[in-house]
């Protein structure tokens, strides 16, 4: 129980601050965080929280993450289901502070809500092809970073860190293709508070490709570096 409290409050701080920043601090007039502070703020969530609670649940605040784990055998795949569970829930509550703290301002309108799209709902244009293909890789490359630096070789003390920056550098990446994911409990929350009915239907793109790009990144790393070589 104490792993699943600690994922439901990793994942709510990783929505309310990096949600948080690109709904309240990105767009301020004058002093606008914009794509560079909300890609940072993205990237210090994990890496507080990497230093916080990784000693507890293993800090995935993501399902694509701990799917990736169980597909590389770093993560036990019966605790899959209430990580899952535990992560969905602490995005919705990160995202739910968001509105109450949001809506406390006169004016206020919800708006995309910092929800995840493509099409018309892409903040560049792009279309359903190119949002699934960074998605994918990108999550890829996310998960490939996760067991690099979480590997028994790897320096321990430097997992979070580089963690956060690869974070904040995928967002720096495609936050214009799709608002970045790469996190379906990131996708979910703000889908569920976005302004109009266009959040969920695109919602299955978010789920999707991350999942697939970590299932492949935990595949392929295993097969580069598995935790116990042949033989050994």
């Amino acid at each position: 129980m104490k792993k699943f409290i600690a994922e439901f409050i990793g994942t709510l701080w990783l929505v309310f601050g990096g949600c948080g920043s690109a709904i309240l601090a990105a767009a301020f007039p004058e002093l606008g965080i914009g794509f560079v502070g909300v890609s940072l703020a993205f990237g210090l969530t994990v890496v507080t929280m990497a230093y916080a609670i990784g000693h507890i649940s293993g800090c995935h605040l993501n399902p694509a993450v701990s799917i990736g784990l169980a597909v590389a055998g770093r993560f036990d795949k019966k605790e899959l289901f209430p990580y899952i569970i535990s992560q969905l829930m602490g995005a919705i509550a990160g995202a739910a502070l968001i509105y109450i703290v949001a809506s406390g301002k006169a004016g206020f309108e919800l708006g995309g809500f910092a929800a995840n799209g493509f099409g018309e709902h892409s903040p560049g244009g792009y279309n359903m092809v190119s949002a699934f293909v960074i998605e994918l890789v990108l999550t890829f490359v996310f998960l490939f970073v996760i067991l690099g630096a979480t590997h028994s070789k790897a320096p321990a003390n430097m997992a979070g860190l580089s963690i956060g920056l690869a974070l904040a550098l995928i967002h720096l990446i495609s936050i214009p293709v799709t608002n970045t994911s790469v996190n379906p409990a990131r996708s979910t929350s703000q889908a569920l508070f976005a302004d109009g009915s266009w959040a969920i239907p695109q919602l299955w793109l978010f789920w999707v490709a991350p999942i697939l790009g970590a299932i492949l990144a935990g595949v392929v790393y295993s097969l580069l570096s598995p935790e116990k070589e042949q033989g050994a």
